[in-house]
């Protein structure tokens, strides 16, 4: 039995619904209901995907299996998938799946797709544009995609595409309202927790991540729509390279005082010479590659492009941070609204646990760091030197004589 929020995003009939809740709000059981209802009523192909393959098991697996059982005409249990007969007597396949194999998907078709804690998916605007939303085309799919926020990244602004797009449609829902949990539990929780964390967990509410790296950074007041046109810019690039992980070249603008992100090439399974043909037909001043890829920089200079070194030396990434650190503070460094995973890199990059300014000599976890890397070439070398003062260019964009920030 559905309970009453659950029914409310049921009955919706938007084509992708996205879905913030509390935890143990029931959105694993509202998955599996909605799983069920597709599959039996009509012949359909749908994928539940969480953040792991291990995952999509533990979660999963078992409620659907007992939830299908009276429809099931086999299982697979090492590929996690289930064949049901419909009320018309054709098959429907239900399939799992983890966020960490999602390029296998690519190619297939879909009627329905459940992405779960998307909030917890990296890289996931790429992946979902390249490889998933692909899948949806010749069936005229939906999606639903569920999660607890995790700071304010790729899940805030997937929760904001309803602003902008009459497909998308979100949901807020807490904690609280699982009539099935009890209220003392909850209070419990929030008398014992931090606010923020209970905040986040429990109120769904976007919070900012524990132990950010770039705490200083702030959509309001770094994020612009268009390129000031009072300076005369060099156009350089930063480059980290990639392939199971993603490459990413950074268009920067910069008149060695500001810096302003202009673009952002962010690609999954490019080779050397392709990613070196994108930098060449870009046109660069200069062009600042990750030194620890000699091959790489290699295809670059066959491509005529004007590659500066970049030292790596003793402390490289912790000194680069730092410079990153005191643009943002000084309010030289900007990003166009349309370098969507920088932003999102920004706002999850994390130490460890909780230690980041207890102590700079640790290093932040290796993860969503590929175009804050990209970042750091550029910057480290052209080693800018902090000034305290008021930039009439930033003036000019928070009085809105430029486009003003988002």
């Amino acid at each position: 039995m559905l309970t009453q929020t659950q029914a409310i995003v049921v009955k919706d009939k938007h084509r992708f619904r996205v879905l913030r809740c509390g935890r143990r709000w029931g959105k694993t059981t509202l998955s599996c209901k909605e799983i069920k209802g597709l599959a039996i009523s009509r012949e359909s192909k749908i994928a539940y995907i969480a953040n792991n393959y291990q995952q999509a098991r533990d979660i999963m697996w078992e409620m659907l299996k007992k939830e299908l059982a009276p429809a099931t005409i086999d299982t697979n249990e090492s590929r996690l998938e289930i064949r049901v007969k419909t009320q018309d007597r054709k098959e429907s396949l239900v399939v799992l799946r983890g966020w960490e194999s999602i390029e296998n998907l690519r190619g297939q078709a879909f009627d329905f797709i459940i992405l779960d804690e998307v909030a917890m998916m990296r890289n996931f605007w790429a992946l979902w544009q390249e490889v998933l939303r692909p899948t949806l085309t010749d069936r005229k799919g939906q999606a639903l995609f569920a999660s607890t926020p995790r700071g304010f990244n790729h899940f805030y602004d997937l929760c904001n595409q309803e602003l902008t797009d009459e497909d998308y449609k979100s949901f807020n829902f807490t904690s609280y309202d699982n009539p099935n949990l009890p209220i003392d539990e909850l209070e419990t929780a929030k008398r014992t927790l931090p606010r923020e964390r209970f905040e986040q967990e429990y109120m769904a509410s976007f919070q900012k991540t524990q132990g950010l790296v770039y705490k200083e950074f702030s959509r309001q007041q770094h994020v612009y729509k268009e390129l000031p046109t009072l300076l005369k810019f060099q156009k350089v690039a930063g480059i980290d390279f990639g392939y199971t992980n993603p490459a990413a070249v950074l268009d920067i603008r910069t008149n060695g005082d500001r810096f302003f992100i202009e673009n952002e090439w962010y690609k999954r399974e490019r080779t050397d010479i392709q990613i070196a043909e994108y930098v060449a037909q870009s046109h660069f001043d200069a062009v600042y590659p990750d030194p620890e890829s000699p091959a790489a920089i290699e295809e670059l200079r066959r491509a005529r492009v004007n590659v500066r070194e970049v030292v790596k030396g003793k402390d490289s990434i912790e000194n680069g941070i730092k410079k990153v650190k005191e643009l943002l503070l000084s309010g030289r460094l900007s990003v166009n609204a349309r370098c969507i995973n920088l932003i999102s890199e920004f706002e999850m990059y994390s130490y460890d646990d909780e230690g980041s300014d207890r102590n700079l000599k640790e290093k932040p976890i290796k993860a969503n760091d590929h175009a804050l890397d990209a970042l750091r070439y550029v910057v480290s070398m052209m080693q800018p030197i902090p000034k305290p003062y008021i930039d009439p260019i930033w003036n000019q964009i928070n009085n809105k004589e430029i486009n003003p920030a988002i």
